[in-house]
């Protein structure tokens, strides 16, 4: 009994700690925390998590919604510690009762990750069945977030309306949509489109505007300038997948590009706080 009391103190002891830790600090002191592996820190310089969140205007009081986070749940590693203490986190994605194997997978992944670390125990999991919002209620996020998913939205799920749609009413009024997006051209290469990763900023916007969104503003944080787009894979062909089908390309031209060229879009739903 008094080893199992001690354990129980021990444990209540690191939680309390941990959340000492992240109180109050700073985006970019969780971007560099120690919770995180060296490969995920080390994608900060393409992805700068830090600078992004503050410009969408993340405040450590909001509940947020973040739209398919990933197994690796990448980004959930810096929001999730920010919000521990006063927000709420909300990682959205495919239902848990899915009977497709990939997203099993992924669920699974994520779990573990989740329970890993005691940081992550106040996140909370919600999920998306057919554009529709499960578990979460209309009205109560102050911000939704997706990071290069939008592609996703038109070739996998076949409904991007529906998905700005079901963005909008899950914010409040002057609630903020915060979207990062592989950026192609103006003039999109040929193809269906999104089938390559890229979408022009104007499809992204007409979505957005469609479902009643105003543009807020824009900023170059994730561009890349290297990145010409003209791919054989994709933005697949490029870190951190660097797909290939032949065994000997040369990886060091794609990495000396880095990550894809990017557009960092927010969005605001009209309405009191706007």
């Amino acid at each position: 009994m008094l080893n199992h009391t001690l354990f129980l103190r021990g444990t209540l002891l690191l939680m309390t700690a941990l959340v000492s830790v992240f109180a109050g600090d700073s985006l970019e002191a969780i971007a560099d925390g120690a919770h995180r592996s060296a490969e995920h820190k080390a994608r900060n310089g393409a992805r700068h998590p830090a600078e992004t969140l503050a410009f969408f205007g993340l405040k450590p009081n909001m509940t947020v919604i973040e739209i398919h986070p990933g197994d690796h749940g990448w980004y959930t590693e810096v929001i999730a510690p920010y919000l521990q203490k006063e927000g709420t986190y909300i990682a959205m994605g495919h239902p848990l009762d899915s009977d497709n194997k990939w997203v099993q997978r992924g669920h699974q992944r994520f779990a573990e990750k989740l329970a890993a670390n005691p940081i992550y125990n106040k996140v909370q999991r919600a999920a998306i069945r057919d554009a529709k919002a499960e578990g979460v209620a209309p009205g109560s996020a102050d911000m939704v977030l997706t990071f290069r998913n939008v592609h996703n939205f038109i070739t996998h799920d076949g409904n991007p309306d529906g998905m700005f749609a079901m963005f909008y009413g899950l914010l409040k009024p002057g609630g903020i949509l915060g979207v990062v997006q592989h950026r192609d051209g103006e003039k999109a290469a040929a193809g269906p489109l999104g089938e390559r990763g890229y979408l022009s900023e104007a499809v992204v916007i007409a979505l957005a505007e469609k479902a009643g969104f105003q543009l807020a503003g824009k900023s170059e944080i994730n561009a890349n300038p290297k990145d010409t787009k003209d791919h054989p894979y994709g933005v697949w062909t490029l870190p951190p997948t660097l797909y290939h089908k032949d065994k000997d390309a040369d990886r060091t031209k794609w990495q000396a590009i880095g990550e894809s060229d990017r557009m960092t879009l927010k969005f605001v739903k009209p309405g009191k706080g706007a």
